[in-house]
């Protein structure tokens, strides 16, 4: 059950209790219920598949507003050897995502997967390290492996798709989240 769902259960108990107290609660204006799909497609995905679908899985569970299915190609998720991995979001939900097979060797694959999905849903960068911080990427280093938003995160992509037209952030990619490997000196 998500934590929303339990909040609103007590804030329902919360005011039969006042109501039988006497007491009047102001109701807080309803959350929106419209619930935005975000369509993503694996056909390009090759190894990281599994981890596009447990990442949307993630989104899902910690988010009230959206609900990323496998139901058409508006999130296209592939991978490629060197480079980076990166998001270029062309709007809000909709975009690409490519996986960067050397850095999932270093990084978790479901960590950088569910943090370029997080760009697609509208959230920035956060280069602090901290690893509860998902949209902190490779700066919590290749020990970090934490595939989950924190709280703050998930509400952000929860206002972004509950109040935002889904055109209201525009096309941008997201590189740069995952340090290239290291690599030694060439000797002179």
């Amino acid at each position: 059950m998500r934590l929303s769902k339990v909040s609103r259960i007590l804030a329902t108990l919360a005011a039969a209790a006042m109501a039988t107290l006497g007491l009047t609660a102001v109701q807080a204006a309803p959350a929106s219920a419209a619930v935005r799909n975000v369509c993503y497609t694996t056909s390009q995905a090759g190894p990281f598949a599994s981890y596009a679908v447990q990442a949307a899985a993630i989104w899902n569970n910690y988010t009230n507003n959206i609900n990323m299915a496998q139901c058409g190609s508006n999130l296209v998720i592939s991978y490629t050897t060197g480079g980076g991995s990166y998001a270029q979001r062309t709007s809000l939900g909709n975009g690409r995502v490519v996986i960067d097979t050397i850095q999932a060797q270093q990084y978790s694959p479901l960590r950088i997967m569910t943090h370029e999905i997080g760009h697609i849903l509208g959230l920035p960068d956060n280069y602090n390290g901290n690893c509860a911080i998902l949209m902190s990427g490779g700066s919590a280093g290749t020990s970090c492996t934490n595939p989950y938003p924190s709280s703050a995160e998930a509400a952000r992509v929860d206002t972004n798709f509950g109040f935002a037209p889904l055109s209201a952030t525009g096309a941008e990619v997201f590189t740069g989240s995952w340090p290239a490997p290291a690599t030694t000196p060439a000797q002179h």
